[in-house]
């Protein structure tokens, strides 16, 4: 297999820079491409100002409640709710009322997240076990901290909102033993909160008193304290590559190590020792030049080495991020117009220039047969790697899929854009879901991860039993929109003789009473 190379020179913001380990530069030449040719098979002191990434946790003292006496009311338990699980508890109170942090910890999610709006990960050590408390529907107005800050219990994080999927304005707030994005267990909040203490009520407590996490040598955190590195599922790489793709995946927050693992695995199966025939090089197929460029001595034995773990892993994420903010920045002009996340990838096979030259995706000659191919394995991939729950989406309970979490899952995304071609098992692309891309999507997630559909809604009819539209239960996909044998949509059934769908150009997914000639399917 060949690639193309398109020589482009970055310029560099600070971020940039930083990005790379460079002091003082504002303008560097840079390879844009990893490597021409094929693939060779098929994480001190509170002060201190160091990178998210290499956070160490302290252990957390007491809880406190996560909002003052009198400012909020309880207002829906922890249990079940709507035919799922509510894993959290609910306090009303009115827009901009103070969030405050229950527990010591460091901030490794801080902004968007699907079904809460914004929401605010805090991962913490309480008896020496990593325990995560979850602050959800913040307006982005309401978001106080970023990832990677360390807080205290009982400082200002966060306002409540009325945002993501919210029937009024209220902090939704969870408690998980092991850890949100790491696969832990959801408890009752109120069985860790019973009697214990409000915020203290300060003068200027109401500002946020928060430091820059902690620098440490350190990386044995298996993603707590560490900003993103959550994001990817245990045991899902070889142990000794794992911190190093939560590292690699906390640099910048447009790369997450679920996608760099993905990436590898494209490149290389996480195959150590490898060699392209064109001289690309180990598990991320670097070519020797353009290692040279973002390769560090990032496991500190003293060599840099494409053959390591450790620098290998982190030279890809800075790529990466080098080319996320490379894009960013060209989608901000509108030069470049897409998804981002497949620019990204379209970028580390092809190079920049491609994607700059084709203003979006590269097509035709090599740029169609491998370069489009390429994004669309790693796109695929990255659900292996993915740590449920990593994007604030439907966690679903082992070994209890259902058609209510199917309906859960879709229903999270009410009000996301219709995007034609949009959305796959991982979520939206391109910002939002076509038809058969929320069903795609719900249908995975609701099923625990097990169900995969063909992509268009003319394929997804072939799967499963057909039944009496009369019957069409929570979770059933419904078909209409007919030509000849061939639905032309896709939507859910929740019963009651309505659906949650994707509709049309210019509109948005949405709950609507079933079309007239539609028919059921049960694939779950």
């Amino acid at each position: 297999m060949s690639r193309r190379c398109e020589a482009v020179a970055l310029i560099f913001t600070a971020a940039t820079a930083a990005i790379l380990g460079l002091s003082g530069c504002t303008q560097q030449p840079v390879i844009p491409h990893n490597r021409c040719g094929g693939n060779s098979s098929s994480e001190g002191d509170d002060k201190a100002t160091s990178a998210p990434g290499n956070t160490e946790l302290k252990a957390s003292g007491p809880i406190t409640q996560p909002t003052k006496d009198g400012t909020t009311t309880f207002t829906s338990p922890f249990g079940p709710r709507w035919g799922t699980e509510h894993k959290g508890v609910d306090f009303a109170g009115p827009v901009g009322t103070p969030i405050y942090a229950a527990l010591d910890g460091v901030a490794v999610k801080a902004g968007p997240a699907s079904g809460f709006g914004n929401w605010i990960v805090l991962d913490s050590l309480v008896d020496g076990k990593p325990v995560s408390t979850v602050y959800g529907h913040m307006f982005d107005d309401g978001v106080l901290v970023t990832e990677g800050q360390q807080v205290k219990a009982g400082d200002h994080i966060a306002n409540i909102g009325n945002n993501g999927q919210s029937t009024g304005a209220h902090l939704h707030f969870e408690y998980w033993d092991g850890g949100r994005l790491q696969g832990g267990t959801a408890v009752d909040p109120m069985t860790k909160l019973g009697g214990v203490p409000s915020p203290a009520s300060e003068a200027g407590s109401d500002s946020p008193a928060i430091e820059l996490a902690a620098s440490s040598s350190s990386i044995d955190c298996a993603g707590f304290g560490v900003a993103g590195g959550g994001d990817l599922k245990a045991g899902s790489v070889p142990p000794e590559m794992e911190p190093w793709f939560r590292k690699a995946g906390s640099i910048c927050p447009q790369i997450k190590p679920s996608l760099l693992a993905a990436d590898a695995k494209a490149e290389s199966g996480l195959v150590r020792g490898l060699t392209s025939g064109s001289g690309a090089q180990g598990i991320t197929q670097f070519m020797p030049r353009t290692f040279a460029v973002y390769g560090q001595d990032d496991d500190g034995n003293g060599k840099i080495s494409i053959w390591d773990d450790g620098d290998a892993i982190m030279a890809q994420g800075r790529y990466f991020c080098a080319i996320a903010a490379q894009i960013d920045g060209w989608i901000a002009y509108g030069s470049v117009k897409g998804d981002p996340k497949s620019l990204y990838i379209a970028s580390y096979n092809a190079g920049e220039g491609a994607v700059k030259n084709a203003g979006g995706m590269p097509s035709g000659g090599d740029y169609t047969t491998q370069t489009q191919p390429y994004v669309a394995k790693v796109l695929a991939y990255e659900a292996e790697f993915a740590s449920p729950g990593g994007s604030g989406e439907l966690v679903v309970s082992p070994g209890s899929a259902s058609g209510s979490q199917v309906v859960e899952a879709a229903r999270q995304f009410l009000g996301t854009p219709y995007v034609w071609g949009g959305g796959n098992i991982n979520g939206t692309t391109g910002g939002g879901f076509d038809c058969s891309g929320l069903t795609s999507y719900a249908i995975y997630k609701g099923s625990g991860n097990k169900i995969t559909l063909p992509r268009t809604s003319e394929q997804q009819w072939n799967v499963g039993v057909e039944i009496p539209i009369d019957q069409a239960q929570a979770g059933d996909l419904v078909f209409g929109s007919w030509a000849g044998t061939d639905p032309g949509h896709v939507g859910i059934a929740i019963g009651g003789g309505q659906m949650i769908h994707a509709p049309t150009t210019g509109d948005v997914v949405k709950q609507a009473p079933l079309q007239s000639d539609m028919k059921a399917r049960r694939v779950l």
